[in-house]
């Protein structure tokens, strides 16, 4: 049965080996990070198995019992004025046929001022994107390994243009207890437009990440590490702003190493007590950084920090990221036991 699922993942990559990133692909907001905790650890977290009910949006193999009667709300206040959330919910029917999971991803982008091609304003108009999902996780056989899927339904709106797509996520979880110690991989965004905006179809931001975590054994602190975008590679591209000129004007581009683009595919984090009612979460995410990085001034770009507090049966978290010296993110999420 796992050398079937290996093989269904290897074929879905040379698929789409040719997956674009940002700016290439509709539906962006896909991959937005889904709570405050993951935001917290660099964005894109997917080893997490626990109380933690909206980590099924982002890889459904980490779907299980401890999320049952789970109901998580996130909000974040993004870039621009553009605000987004998350819900989350999970349910046991029995050990048997175990959990399932439901989340609904928006996006509101606003209100604009339109004109038309001879600068007349037209008016105001707003755009927003809703994608709901449905998941569920299995144990293969007897083994360590799990492995689970959500099913997307994607509407958009955009002015007086809109969308309508379906999508699913596939997760791959191996989960050692003797060390806890997880690893996993997540194929995100197969699928396509059903109805376009104007005639052309878009692909979607499909994208594979594979991550590992580990608690230490003597200290209250779990490491992790994420490798993003391995579906494409060079992921980086040389920045204008840090070309070079010799005495004659002429001008080198930024050259990137190997180095260089291995690093931009990595997020390190670390979660201290994350088994407590009171959690302190630190990390760094490498692309974000590099991407966002003014010359010649240090403005921690990549960072994010944030905290969690359990209080009853109510957990509420908090993170703040850095992006640029002018713009960060605030990320608030509230997590309710409804048992």
């Amino acid at each position: 049965m796992l050398k079937r699922i290996s093989l269904f993942f290897c074929l879905l990559l040379s698929n789409f080996a040719l997956a674009q990133l940002g700016g290439e692909s509709t539906y962006q907001f896909l991959n937005l990070v889904s709570s405050p905790r993951q935001a917290a650890l660099g964005g894109k977290v997917i080893t997490n198995v626990d109380y933690d009910v909206t980590q099924g949006l982002y890889n459904p193999a980490t779907i299980n019992m401890d999320m049952d009667n789970q109901l998580a709300l996130n909000y974040t206040s993004y870039l621009g004025g553009i605000s987004y959330g998350t819900a989350a919910y999970a349910y046991t029917i029995d050990r048997r046929t175990q959990t399932f999971h439901a989340g609904i991803t928006y996006i509101n982008y606003g209100s604009f001022d339109g004109y038309d091609e001879e600068g007349n304003q037209t008016g105001t108009f707003t755009g927003n994107e809703v994608a709901l999902s449905m998941g569920y996780a299995l144990q293969i056989g007897y083994s360590d390994f799990y492995f689970g899927g959500n099913l997307k339904l994607i509407t958009s709106k955009l002015e007086q243009y809109s969308s309508f797509g379906a999508a699913v996520d596939l997760g791959l979880i191996y989960i050692d207890d003797r060390i806890d110690f997880n690893a996993a991989l997540v194929v995100r965004n197969l699928g396509s437009q059903i109805t376009t905006y104007a005639g052309l179809n878009e692909p979607l931001p499909f994208e594979v990440d594979f991550g590992l975590s580990q608690t230490l054994e003597h200290v209250p602190i779990r490491w992790h590490i994420t490798f993003e975008n391995l579906q494409k590679w060079p992921i980086a591209r040389p920045n204008p702003a840090r070309a070079t000129s010799d005495l004659s004007g002429n001008q080198t581009q930024e050259k990137i190493g190997f180095f260089g683009q291995v690093i931009r595919h990595t997020i390190l984090g670390a979660e201290l007590f994350p088994e407590g009612g009171f959690n302190i979460r630190l990390a760094y995410n490498f692309r974000r950084a590099e991407e966002l990085r003014i010359v010649d001034q240090r403005n921690f770009s990549g960072l994010s920090a944030g905290f969690s507090i359990k209080i009853n049966k109510m957990r509420f978290s908090y993170t703040h990221a850095k992006y640029t010296s002018a713009a960060n993110s605030n990320f608030f999420g509230l997590q309710l036991d409804l048992q």
